[in-house]
């Protein structure tokens, strides 16, 4: 084991002592980017996108998202360069070109292998592209190829071009019989002869640092110093390392600083005098040491291509991670004690010696092991002119990097001087343990146990004294006690819960913040109201921080308060006119959960205790270093049975100067991707977003980078997004505009189409309603002349009726006629009998007397009985008046029979007045059978039908 060891200390000691503090290391492997092993160049454009030449081709990256773009040919990517027109020219195996968004911004590419002579297209790999002004320069091995305005021209190498960069706006390049060049109208000059440089070495990378000076790099010789006098090997003790490590590449971090990716030990940061700054090796958290590639973005991040992965160190972050190299333990103590800085961990304590830097991460050195101090550590304190150790094991006093143990009661949490003195004016501390608390006499030079507070027994890891010299302690799970020492050195323990203002019994930590006893709870800070005796919600606190869980809170020298929210590090701000609350989300799952620890130093170093190790924050720099914040829209894609892309993220020109694509109806669901490409920051970013015309608002700020939307209805649409960073900037807004086009049933040819059908409609309707109104019309005319039809029906059928009541009247008048014809017949006939009867009886009489006189008057009379002309005059009378009656009946049957006889004219007007068989022969003074006989001969002379009666005819006739 210890052979071991000695063996993972050997890099250290070749190397010598890193810096005590790292950036983040973020690792992706080839799963991750789904590409080849080998990366061997990086480049970043304008929009802040990353491009990797890759075994398999070039692969993009913009924070979240990475694409592959193979050649056309499938060979190897081994350079990359950005042109001005933002184009990313690429060389492969016997192809040059560049890829350039189409249309729909998906990357396409376009080959410049034909503009060069067929017979010198076999140049095999383009190991470097470098762009001057106008011009791009491709190396190959045996030619160096130049394109300007769509030409192409070759520079044949005498031996071999085996590097070529541009440094201070000249471009150099290598060749192993001619030597170092630079190119120059339209030429390459030697500057340097190969007898100046070292043999069979090539030149790996040319950095300009200051005084017109540039450090030049070797792959096998180490580093030289470039100036106007020559060349010269730089004079440092690590030039042996880096021959051993082998300079594949660098490139400038600042104006003193250089990075150099070597082949077998990772990365150096070194200066322009070649010492060691930094080393970023596979135990800093490098998946492999061989790095092929470096390239500085514009957020001074370090990206390295490896031979198999590629690596993001956040190199500008004002956080660092602080981890002694012999452990892997949590954090959870630190204190800056006589220029050195203590940090106890689960492991034990570790200590390291500062330089004088301002921010102690790039102090340079390596952590030391406390001896005895194994084991698990809770608490470090100041308590005069000592350094005291918290321990599982006890009470320590640090000295010497070594222990001496002052209590061995088990389990000391921390250490606070008491404001008073005991009752012999002796001065004293407090200190809280597994099991209650513990007073010190701190008056000697030496720190001896006292006394434990009586009836007292709770864990006392959260402990603060008032300014009224009361003692504070919480445990997480009983509740809030307030311990008071009366006058006869005796202690009173007063218990605060749910009961006592505070909103549970469980989760309460109390903290002295500003003199003021604060107490973080499940539903926010609690203030002990003095007055009341209770605790009540802060107001003031609330309004900052809200009601959430509060798990620590730590006072800075500058008065800033810093706190942990529900597992996420903050800090209320006073430095401005107004508090203002940051959150750092970026060492959010990373801080140590339950055993929460803050340790400001000052405003460069706040130190936070880590499930592994420390991190470092150099807060002013953080809240200085948020670069400006950039949102893009990366793909939008389409699907209806298929994914479809309509938008793959690149375009050299807004899109408001290209056409607006258009969308089908049949899709199903558009999914819009988006990301912010601030790499170091990604964790502090939100996004918000919507879709005008369809979305009302903006959407809540989440870390959502998609969005989906399904079934959007026909119309011109824009998706805008925006980004925000956790001090409240926010980026402008990016958009993407497309067109929902309608389904086919209400295009434009439909809509044409429906145009003609609701015209004919509208006319078919018009002439249907033509035709109606005609039909009503005609149906009206209908209606009103059946209507007058019936009208006239109806005044048809009244003066029907009325000539029916006429008729009826004329009935009765006519029978009241014919009764008084018959009557007045009757009447005649009685008188005719009465005249018979008295001349009967007159001539019996004339028989009887002798009186002359007498029977001359009585023949007188009689003579008158017989005189007929009176009796035809009552006929011709009674005729007169039948004919009135009976509508001049006898004449016409006269005219109609005029063989008729008077008697049977008689017999016919006694028919017609519908007289019966006996009154008409009383009338007629003959028999009922005379009358019957009188009736038959008068049928058989008027011809009458047999089925026809007499009366019937008779009243026919008129």
């Amino acid at each position: 084991m210890r052979k071991l060891l000695l063996l993972l200390l050997i890099p250290f000691k070749l190397f010598g002592q890193n810096t005590i503090g790292l950036p983040d290391v973020i690792n992706y492997d080839k799963q991750q980017y789904n590409a080849g092993l080998q990366n061997w160049d990086i480049k970043q454009d304008k929009n802040g996108i990353i491009y990797v030449a890759n075994n398999e081709g070039l692969l993009t990256f913009d924070g979240k998202y990475w694409n592959l773009f193979p050649l056309p040919n499938k060979t190897i990517v081994r350079s990359i360069e950005i042109g001005l027109d933002n184009k990313i020219y690429v060389g492969g195996q016997d192809e040059i070109g560049y890829f350039a968004p189409t249309e729909n911004g998906r990357l396409s590419y376009h080959s410049y292998t034909t503009l060069i002579d067929e017979k010198n297209r076999s140049f095999g790999d383009v190991w470097d592209i470098v762009r001057i002004n106008q011009n791009l320069f491709f190396r190959t091995s045996s030619k160096i190829f130049k394109l300007i305005n769509g030409k192409i021209a070759s520079y044949k190498a005498l031996s071999e071009w085996n590097f070529m960069a541009a440094s201070e706006g000249t471009l150099y390049a290598h060749d192993f019989k001619s030597g170092l060049n630079k190119f120059e109208n339209d030429t390459w000059v030697p500057i340097l002869r190969q007898e100046e440089l070292p043999k069979n070495d090539p030149i790996t990378g040319i950095i300009p640092i200051q005084n017109k000076q540039s450090i030049v790099t070797t792959l096998k010789n180490g580093l030289f110093l470039l100036n106007n006098e020559g060349i010269s090997k730089i004079k440092t003790s690590n030039q042996k390392l880096f021959e051993n490590e082998r300079i594949y590449a660098a490139t400038s971090i600042n104006k003193n600083w250089i990075a150099i990716a070597t082949s077998n030990g990772g990365v150096y940061i070194i200066d322009s005098r070649g010492n060691t700054i930094q080393r970023f090796s596979k135990i800093e958290g490098l998946q492999n040491n061989n790095v092929l590639s470096i390239f500085l973005d514009q957020q001074q991040n370090l990206w390295l291509g490896l031979d198999n992965g590629i690596d993001f160190i956040a190199y500008d972050s004002p956080i660092k991670q602080l981890n002694p190299i012999l452990q892997d333990g949590s954090g959870y103590a630190a204190m800056l004690f006589d220029n050195q800085l203590f940090l106890g961990t689960s492991n034990g304590l570790f200590s390291v010696t500062l330089q004088n830097t301002k921010d102690l991460s790039f102090s340079k050195g390596n952590f030391r092991a406390v001896e005895n101090s194994k084991g698990q550590t809770w608490g470090l304190s100041r308590i005069n002119k000592d350094l005291l150790l918290g321990h599982h094991e006890g009470a320590f006093l640090v000295k010497n990097n070594k222990l001496e143990q002052i209590s061995n009661l088990r389990g000391y949490w921390n250490f606070l001087p008491l404001p008073f003195s005991d009752a012999f004016g002796k001065s004293q501390m407090v200190a809280g343990t597994y099991d209650g608390l513990v007073i010190f006499d701190t008056s000697n030079q030496k720190l001896i146990p006292k006394q434990k507070i009586p009836n007292f027994t709770e864990s006392s890891r959260f402990l603060a004294i008032d300014n009224d010299g009361f003692l504070w302690v919480s445990h997480p799970y009983h509740g809030v006690y307030k311990i008071r020492q009366s006058n006869t050195n005796n202690y009173s323990v007063y218990t605060y819960t749910q009961k006592n203002g505070l909103p549970s019994n469980v989760n309460n930590h109390v903290y002295k913040i500003k003199n003021e006893v604060l107490v973080a709870t499940e539903k926010g800070v609690y203030s002990y109201n003095k007055i009341k005796n209770l605790f009540e919600i802060s107001t003031y606190y609330q309004k900052l921080l809200g009601d959430k869980s509060l798990r620590y809170m730590k006072e800075d020298a500058s008065g800033n308060i810093w706190f942990i929210k529900e597992k996420t590090l903050g800090v209320i701000d006073y430095t401005s006119e107004n508090p203002k609350v940051i959150y750092l989300p970026e060492l959010n799952n990373k801080m140590l959960s339950g055993f929460e620890f803050i340790y400001p130093i000052n405003k460069n170093n706040i130190l936070i205790g880590g499930e592994k190790g420390f991190f470092n924050i150099n807060y002013e720099k953080y809240k200085q270093s948020i670069p400006k914040l950039k949102v893009q829209v990366r793909t939008v894609k389409i699907n209806n049975q298929i994914d479809s892309l309509l938008f793959g993220g690149f375009y050299n020109t807004s899109q408001k100067e290209q056409i607006i694509p258009e969308i089908t109806s049949d899709w199903n669901t558009i999914q819009v991707e988006f990301s912010s490409p601030l790499f170091g920051f990604q964790s502090n970013i939100e996004y918000s977003y919507r879709l005008k015309k369809f979305d009302r608002s903006w959407s809540e700020w989440s870390k959502r980078t998609e969005k989906e939307y399904t079934n959007l209805p026909f119309g011109d649409y824009v998706f805008e997004v925006k980004a925000r960073n956790n001090l409240g900037n926010e980026s402008e807004v990016s958009s993407y505009s497309f067109k929902v086009l309608p389904p086919w049933y209400l295009s434009i040819w439909a809509k044409t189409f429906y145009f003609g059908i609701i015209v004919g409609l509208i006319y078919g309707v018009y002439r249907w309603q033509e035709r109606k109104l005609q039909k009503q019309q005609e149906k009206h005319q209908k209606e009103q002349a059946k209507l007058s039809y019936i009208h006239e029906l109806e005044l048809s059928r009244t003066e029907g009726e009325l000539a029916l009541l006429r008729n009826e009247k004329l009935e009765v008048e006519i029978n009241l006629m014919n009764s008084e014809l018959a009557s007045s017949a009757m009447h005649l006939v009685k008188k005719a009998e009465l005249l018979s009867k008295t001349k009967e009886e007159l001539n019996k009489v004339i028989k009887v007397i002798d009186h002359p006189e007498a029977i001359s008057e009585l023949k007188k009379m009689v003579k008158t009985y017989n005189e007929d002309d009176r009796m035809d005059q009552e006929w011709k009378n009674f005729t007169k008046h039948f004919d009135k009656v009976h509508s001049d009946f006898l004449n016409i049957i006269k005219e109609k029979h005029p063989n008729i006889t008077s008697n049977e004219l008689k017999l016919c007007a006694y028919l017609r007045m519908n007289l019966s068989t006996k009154e008409i022969a009383q009338f007629a003074n003959i028999s009922v059978r005379g009358v019957e006989i009188g009736r038959y001969r008068l049928r058989k002379k008027l011809q009458i039908p047999t089925e026809i009666s007499l009366f019937d005819y008779l009243i026919g006739i008129g």
